[in-house]
Formats: C-alpha cells, sequence, structure tokens
C-alpha cells in the first residue's frame, strides 16, 4: 500500500514538516525503519534517534526538531501511531462461513459473516451476531451469546448463560464464566456452593490472554464497556469492573470488589473483596488495596498507601541496614554508660 503524507496528514489533521508528498508503504519503530516507512516518537529517551532513523517520516510533539527529516506533528504521537497501524496493515478479513467441523448444537442462531473455525462447540440456544469471528477449539456453552464483530481466539472458554457484548477481543487461553470460588466450611471439610450466576462482558471490551473472570454466585459479574485487561488477570465473582479500565498483568480482584470508570491497576496489584475503587483511581505495581479508595486516589505498597508516602518508604528501605547498624552500635554505648555509672553507685539524675 502507498499512501501520500498529506493525505495521512488530512487523516489525523497533523502538521507537515518536510516534503508533503513524501510516499509512505508501511509502519516502523524508529531503530528499524527503513526508506518508505513511517515512525513515531512518543518517549524522550528515543530523541537522540531522530537524526539516525532511516524513516521517512517521523510522527512527533510539537515542538520537536530533526534537522533534514520530513516530521509529522501531532498532540498524541503514540494515539495516532495505532491509528494509522490499521490504514497500512487492515485487518484480517475472514471467510464469513462455518466450517463442517465445528459443532453446532440445537437453536443456535447466527447473523450474518460469522466465521467459525474446525473444532468450535457451540452449545445449545447461542445467539451469536454478525461478523463474530471464532477459531480453533473455542468452547461456548449452552445459552451464550456473543454481540457483532467480536473475536474469539483460539482455546477461549465461554460458560453457559454468559454475555459477550460488540466488537469484544477475547484472547487465546482465557475462561470467562468458571466457577467463582464459593466454599462454606462444614467442620474440617468444605461443601462447595453452586455459583448460579453468569458474566457480562460490554461492548468494545479486549481480554488478555489466560484470563479467568469467575462467574457470579448469584446475579452477575459485570466488566462494562472499554475496559482492557493485559494477560494473566483473575477476576473473582461478582466483580463489577467499570468502564475504560486498565488491568495490567497479573492483576487479582477479589470478590464483590466493585471498581468505578478509568480505574488503573499495574502489574500483581490486587484488592481484598467487597471493596469500593473510585473512579480514576491507580493502585501501583504490586500495590494491595484492603480498604476502599477515593475517586482519583493513587496509592503504591502493600497494604497499599498513598504513593508519595510509598516512595519516601522505598528511600528509607535500602538504608535499613545502615541504620540497623548504627542502633545497635549506639545500643551498645548506653550500655556502657549505664554499667559505668552503676559501677559509681550514681544514676541518671534528668538534668
Amino acid at each position: 500500500m502507498q499512501v501520500a503524507l498529506k493525505e495521512i496528514a488530512a487523516m489525523v489533521d497533523g502538521k507537515i514538516k518536510g516534503n508533503p508528498d513524501t510516499v509512505l508503504t508501511g509502519v516502523a519503530t524508529i531503530e528499524s525503519a527503513r526508506q518508505g516507512d513511517l515512525t513515531f516518537l512518543a518517549n524522550p529517551k528515543y530523541i537522540p534517534l531522530m537524526e539516525t532513523t532511516r524513516a521517512s517520516v517521523i510522527i512527533c510533539s510539537p515542538g520537536m526538531s530533526a534537522p533534514g527529516k520530513t516530521l509529522l506533528v501531532v498532540d498524541d504521537p503514540y494515539l495516532v501511531y495505532a491509528k494509522l497501524i490499521n490504514l497500512f496493515y487492515p485487518p484480517k478479513k475472514e471467510s464469513g462461513r462455518v466450517d463442517p467441523r465445528a459443532i453446532l448444537g440445537t437453536d443456535v442462531r447466527l447473523g450474518r459473516q460469522v466465521t467459525i473455525y474446525p473444532f468450535v462447540f457451540i452449545g445449545d440456544n447461542c445467539v451469536i451476531g454478525d461478523d463474530v469471528t471464532i477459531y480453533p477449539f473455542c468452547y461456548i456453552g449452552e445459552g451464550v451469546s456473543v454481540g457483532a464483530g467480536s473475536l474469539l481466539y483460539p482455546n477461549v472458554t465461554v460458560r453457559e448463560a454468559c454475555r459477550i457484548g460488540k466488537r469484544v477481543i477475547i484472547h487465546s487461553g482465557s475462561v470467562v464464566g468458571s466457577d467463582g470460588f464459593g466454599f462454606a466450611k462444614d467442620g474440617q471439610r468444605y461443601v462447595k456452593i453452586p455459583q448460579l450466576g453468569c458474566v457480562q462482558i460490554d461492548d468494545d471490551v479486549e481480554i488478555g490472554a489466560c484470563n479467568t473472570i469467575d462467574r457470579a454466585a448469584i446475579d452477575r459479574t459485570w466488566i462494562k464497556r472499554g475496559t482492557k485487561t493485559d494477560n494473566l488477570v483473575q477476576i473473582a465473582h461478582n466483580v463489577v469492573v467499570g468502564e475504560d479500565c486498565v488491568l495490567v498483568s497479573q492483576v487479582g480482584i477479589s470478590g464483590s470488589t466493585r471498581l468505578g470508570d478509568r480505574v488503573t491497576m499495574a502489574g500483581q496489584s490486587a484488592t481484598t473483596g467487597h471493596l469500593k475503587i473510585g473512579d480514576d483511581a491507580i493502585i501501583g505495581a504490586r500495590g494491595a488495596a484492603s480498604a476502599d479508595l477515593a475517586p482519583g486516589q493513587v496509592v503504591s505498597g502493600a497494604p497499599a498507601m498513598p504513593h508519595r508516602e510509598w516512595l519516601k518508604a522505598t528511600r528509607i528501605f535500602q538504608k535499613l541496614p545502615e541504620m540497623r547498624k548504627k542502633l545497635l552500635v549506639l545500643e551498645k554505648r548506653v550500655r556502657e554508660l549505664e554499667d559505668r555509672l552503676a559501677g559509681c553507685g550514681g544514676e541518671p539524675t534528668g538534668e
């Protein structure tokens, strides 16, 4: 595909510094780009590479310069790059047919241009919307609905009665609707509590690889519109995740916790159960929230504390061995002074 820079600039409302007729054929990183490639600069650490890159055009922020290079200046280079990727590398066009090696139950309703690959199992009474693609070895349980334009990669399991919205992407190995972890103790044994609810995933959600999203004990576990999860995320039963949240790899959310909109949970962070996490709150990497968080609150550490306090504490951690040595020396000196006072028959006067 060949596109002139001036056409791209019009699409993204960018300003050109250099030759507007530059012809572009692809997108690449600033290190690997070649003639004809479009690259971007979003991280200041890569500014020195602007002069050495072989890219034909660099997408960059206002105020940046590179003599002899053609620039496309935009407010958010990374966002523009994300949008242009689909221009040069459009999504694969699926066949729009059902492979005869797939297994479909009774009363399965399929929309238009549904693509179902070999060895997919779809249970009874399922509804699959228009332009849905389901890759090999996916399991769709009885009574599941999948909205238009959704994509399920290989080995995804969606158990019975779960509801998947429109344009949802679920990556390989994820399980939607596994039983919530519910047991009642009877003496020394545990009695399983039947998990009777479902999982509801709203429109434009993307679920990473090997996520586990438990069905509710009663009612629903609910992932709201636009939320994105990384790989290896665990969402327990009856959790509600608000709109446009970001859950990074190895996040764990305990049962019945409610996340507001635009919450960010960084890698390996977690919550205990039955919490309320306010809109726009952020839990830092490896942070463990054990109490409700107010909207906009930023916390880190385990147990979680305000992020600035956590930064102060981490600066002290590395000094603890030296502080311990000094404390031991001071303790020894205090004992020696006390022994000397005792030998003289005196007592500290406090004056």
